[in-house]
């Protein structure tokens, strides 16, 4: 998250950000706001670090602002969207399945060509996401994987979930490979590293996946993404200090 957050101060000189962390880290939401708050700050745009609207961004996100707000006089949030379907995040996508390993290997030697467009007519894509309860976060998934395999040529990208929704990760890998696919590669869509993600590599180690993709990480293009959502938020909001708020579970 701070390497993101470096990345983005990078593309936009001159632009505070200021990570925060709905739980399990420091600093926190609240935390972050009141030290922007101290600093003199008095617009901010909070950008939740998020790939869906599911429940972090709809119940924990708003109910954290608004339980820490009243207590940072003149401090006025704007709550961006999510950072969602997008070309910039298929741009990613693609870089780090570019730097896909076969998975339980390690080293360059390990790499996974990918090809061009003939070798990707003959490979499939699962697209590996944390998992959501809420069916409007799965059903963007499927959205992801729809638009990524239109814009890349690939033989099928399948979604598939680390917890709380199916088809599991090792699941997705043997269905492509039931279909024909002889050459699967998993991607996942998770921005950092972590439990879920350490579910997914285990996956697709277990499925005999042919290649596994770092998570997103500090891609330039998830930067990008992050500032198109951060702008998108100011210019509605007609913030003078154009603050951003990162927030991550």
């Amino acid at each position: 998250m701070h390497a993101l957050a470096a990345r983005v101060r990078s593309l936009r000189p001159g632009l505070r950000v200021t990570v925060g962390f709905l739980e399990f880290d420091r600093p926190s939401v609240p935390g972050a706001l009141a030290g922007l708050h101290a600093a003199g700050v008095r617009e901010a745009v909070a950008v939740p670090l998020l790939l869906t609207r599911a429940y972090h961004a709809k119940t924990d996100i708003p109910a954290v602002l608004a339980e820490c707000l009243p207590r940072l006089p003149g401090l006025r949030v704007r709550r961006a969207g999510v950072l969602g379907l997008d070309p910039l995040l298929l741009g990613a996508l693609e870089r780090r399945l570019a730097q896909a390993v076969r998975p339980g290997a390690a080293g360059e030697r390990a790499r996974v060509p990918l090809g061009g467009p003939a070798a990707a007519a003959r490979t499939g894509i699962v697209l590996a996401a944390a998992g959501s309860s809420d069916p409007a976060a799965r059903t963007a998934v499927g959205a992801v994987a729809r638009s990524w395999r239109e814009r890349a040529g690939w033989a099928a990208v399948r979604p598939a979930f680390a917890s709380a929704a199916q088809p599991g990760t090792a699941d997705a890998v043997r269905a492509l490979r039931a279909d024909g696919i002889g050459r699967v590669l998993v991607a996942p869509l998770v921005i950092a590293p972590g439990r879920l993600p350490g579910r997914i590599a285990a996956a697709a180690r277990e499925a005999g996946a042919d290649g596994l993709a770092p998570v997103l990480g500090a891609a330039p293009e998830l930067a990008a993404l992050l500032l198109r959502r951060h702008d998108e938020a100011a210019a509605a909001s007609g913030a003078a200090d154009h603050t951003v708020a990162g927030t991550y579970l």
